[in-house]
């Protein structure tokens, strides 16, 4: 199965978070936060303006993110946590 997300919404898969702190203190599941930055999926084609013209998203796939920590909705695909965005709950993008 495969998602396509409409208007501005976007699909994006949360990153591993690392299970071991700096000073190699390792952090089991039940303690650890949801992770706040994933890799974008599928992007829609962009919401409508006031005169029905399409507005692109800035976003492309394969781009590494950071959302709010509670935005958006989770779905589970094939076995696989994904999460379901609008454009503006999207903070920023992260440059490798």
């Amino acid at each position: 199965m495969s998602l396509r997300p409409l208007h501005d919404r976007v699909i994006v898969k949360r990153l591993d978070q690392e299970t071991r702190t700096a000073s190699g203190i390792v952090i089991p599941d039940s303690a650890a936060e949801k992770p706040d930055q994933g890799e974008v999926l599928a992007v829609g084609p962009g919401r409508r303006d006031h005169d029905g013209r399409r507005i692109a998203l800035d976003l492309n796939v394969g781009e590494r993110v950071l959302f709010g920590k509670y935005a958006g909705q989770t779905v589970k695909v094939d076995g696989n946590e994904l999460l379901v965005l609008r454009e503006e709950d999207i903070v920023a993008v992260v440059n490798q």
